[in-house]
């Protein structure tokens, strides 16, 4: 089939369009946040309903906002515009479209002040004073009233540039290096903490199973909000990528390789940290606390712990920058397409919004209540009117249609059943847990 080119140009290849999803999906959660919650709810156990959800939300979800990002030509206003325009009701979907796009620039925003913090971290790295005094107060001096601003604005302006060169090919190529830099230096951490004494503790917490959780509704809770958020399931990020792939495409298949590679993220990030943890007798957490306040005490008592510091910051930065571009992608493609801005000034403006913004954000309880809020209340419903849109408003039947282009074979009959009637439910139980345990992911 014809595809009429993206002014942003395409992904040349699929392992390209892949490592860049995967790019946007590994992010601080799998960093952070997996490996606590595989150790809290049950270790191997955990395992098992993580990557039911894993296998569905990737299969299905991420298929979605891939078909109707190439099928409708464009990212989020006008991928929604599409699908309500079936009703004649184009308008109204160009206005929901803002709500997932809000998102996208709200977790921008957050996202940046952090791993300005993750740039300060490696500096002090490489100085060796992140090691030479308290992590505490070297976490709270980056995190205090603009602590970090000369950091959070190179952030910023490493994204900007990245986007500026050569747009979709840009972003092919900046994650072709990036991530599998950011797999190898993890990799690197793993095998080095494998050898430390007591880090067979830290393998018994994340991996031997305790099937007891299997039957606390907690646990599969937990499971469905990490595996939901893990794959940046958004209802505009994956869409725009979407709208610069080829017609020859497997959508389904790259899907499914995402969902994989970003768990194998998580996974390694479990191995480089949690045996860490245990060998120096540190209790584990989760959060900012784990990042900078706990890795770098564990660093600090390590041979060659400076070098390891800063692997470990600077593999955080990578995947930061990585989801950082899709959010910004996500959010220059539809503002330069709605309103026929040059994409220079489409990207630039984003940037400088997401600073403006940031600056007044940069404390740590600033940044988290906007964190929460963005990721408890906007994205999750972002992700429900995205799924609803495609799969109801314009139909699995013309979705197929764009899913089953480019394989061999259409889609089996119990995708769609899958898509309707346990993806789409899923997603409003997603967005009704988070309001009642004030975050799931």
């Amino acid at each position: 089939m014809n595809q009429k080119k993206h002014v942003n140009g395409g992904f040349s290849s699929s392992v390209g369009f892949v490592l860049a999803c995967v790019g946007s999906a590994v992010g601080l959660g799998n960093i952070w946040m997996f490996p606590y919650r595989l150790g809290q709810y049950g270790g191997g156990a955990f395992l098992i309903p993580y990557l039911l959800f894993i296998v569905l939300f990737g299969l299905v979800g991420l298929s979605a906002e891939f078909a109707i990002g190439r099928r409708a030509g464009t990212g989020t206003l006008g991928a929604y515009e599409y699908c309500w325009q079936r009703i004649k009701k184009g308008r109204l979907g160009r206005v929901l479209g803002w709500i997932p796009l809000l998102g996208s620039l709200g977790i921008a925003i957050g996202y940046s002040i952090i791993i300005g913090w993750v740039l300060r971290s490696i500096a002090g790295s490489l100085s060796g004073t992140i090691l030479n005094i308290d992590s505490a107060a070297y976490f709270a001096q980056a995190t205090g009233h603009l602590g970090s601003v000369p950091w959070h604005v190179l952030v910023i302006v490493i994204t900007v540039v990245i986007l500026l060169v050569n747009a979709a090919s840009g972003i092919e190529k900046a994650n072709k290096i990036l991530m599998p830099v950011f797999f190898l230096l993890f990799a690197v951490l793993a095998v080095r903490v494998a050898f430390l004494d007591g880090s067979a503790a830290g393998y018994e917490f994340l991996f031997v199973p305790k099937w007891e959780y299997l039957a606390k509704a907690d646990t599969w809770v937990m499971a469905m909000g990490q595996a939901f958020f893990s794959l940046s399931i958004t209802g505009s990020g994956m869409i725009v990528y979407g709208s610069y792939l080829s017609k020859k495409e497997n959508i389904p298949k790259a899907s499914v390789r995402t969902a994989v590679f970003d768990t194998l993220a998580a996974l390694l990030a479990a191995l480089a940290i949690m045996p860490a943890v245990f060998a120096f007798g540190i209790e584990p957490g989760r959060g900012p606390s784990l990042m900078f306040i706990t890795l770098p005490n564990i660093f600090r008592q390590m041979p060659m712990g400076r070098l390891f510091a800063v692997i470990f910051f600077l593999s955080v930065s990578f995947a930061g920058i990585t989801s950082l571009m899709n959010m910004f992608e996500a959010v220059a493609e539809s503002w330069q397409t709605r309103f026929s801005l040059k994409r220079r000034n489409a990207v630039l403006l984003c940037g400088a919004i997401t600073l403006a913004v940031g600056l007044f954000l940069e404390n740590e309880a600033y940044v988290g209540s906007w964190m929460d809020f963005v990721t408890i209340v906007i994205v999750p419903f972002g992700a429900v009117l995205g799924a609803v849109s495609v799969y109801y408003i314009l139909g699995y039947r013309r979705i197929k249609e764009e899913m089953d282009t480019g394989r061999k074979k259409p889609l089996p009959a119990a995708f769609g059943f899958l898509a309707k009637y346990i993806y789409v439910p899923l997603a409003v139980i997603v967005l009704i847990l988070g309001f009642l345990y004030k975050g799931i992911g």
